[in-house]
């Protein structure tokens, strides 16, 4: 397990983008998936919005996903283990790199074809408590063709990273600009934001 969170740790050093291929175990991803797209069966995913508090709002030009929030209240079995292990790297963040972390939201991401969600930075304009983005994917066999890649903009070159199964992304919330292309396939993941309140 230490080894997937120096992945993130280490990349994200090197290049502002952590990536890890193997930061949450195959079986873990597949049961992760199942409940996604069990939720999405029984009509319990949400149209996402943008902005927070008094300033939030649904715009379908800007962002066209549906989500699903997690919570250790649902007491899901492979939510409490995929917590577990956001828990160990939390620690592992916070005595490795002084980051101060001390809480998380994670929520479910469900792009069907033709969604996108246009560029936008992670943290909000009147609350500074996210500090580091995370992304989990949960794509098996996803193909070059259906798209729904996450463009990363930096000053030197910009990154444009598949959504592929297996592979967790790590940033600061506030630094990269960044866009989810618009996919041509079911696309999904859990998406999160690690926070000092």
């Amino acid at each position: 397990m230490k080894e997937s969170f120096e992945d993130l740790i280490a990349s994200y050093i090197e290049n502002k983008i952590g990536i890890s291929e193997h930061f949450l175990s195959e079986e873990l991803l597949n049961n992760l998936k199942q409940n996604l797209l069990n939720l999405n069966k029984n009509s319990l995913l949400k149209e996402a919005g943008i902005g927070n508090s008094e300033k939030f709002s649904y715009n379908e030009k800007v962002r066209s996903d549906a989500i699903y929030w997690l919570d250790k209240k649902h007491n899901n079995i492979f939510e409490n283990e995929f917590f577990e292990i956001i828990d160990a790297f939390v620690l592992y963040l916070n005595e490795s790199c002084y980051a101060g972390i001390t809480g998380y939201e994670f929520h479910y991401s469900l792009y069907q074809t033709g969604d996108f969600y246009l560029k936008h930075l992670d943290q909000f304009k009147n609350n500074s408590s996210r500090k580091y983005s995370m992304i989990s994917y949960l794509n098996s066999d996803w193909q070059e063709a259906d798209g729904g890649e996450l463009l990363i903009y930096q000053e030197l070159c910009n990154q444009k990273i598949a959504p592929t199964q297996g592979k967790t992304i790590f940033f600061k919330s506030n630094e990269l600009l960044h866009e989810v292309l618009v996919t041509q396939n079911t696309r999904m993941s859990i998406t999160g934001w690690l926070k000092s309140d």
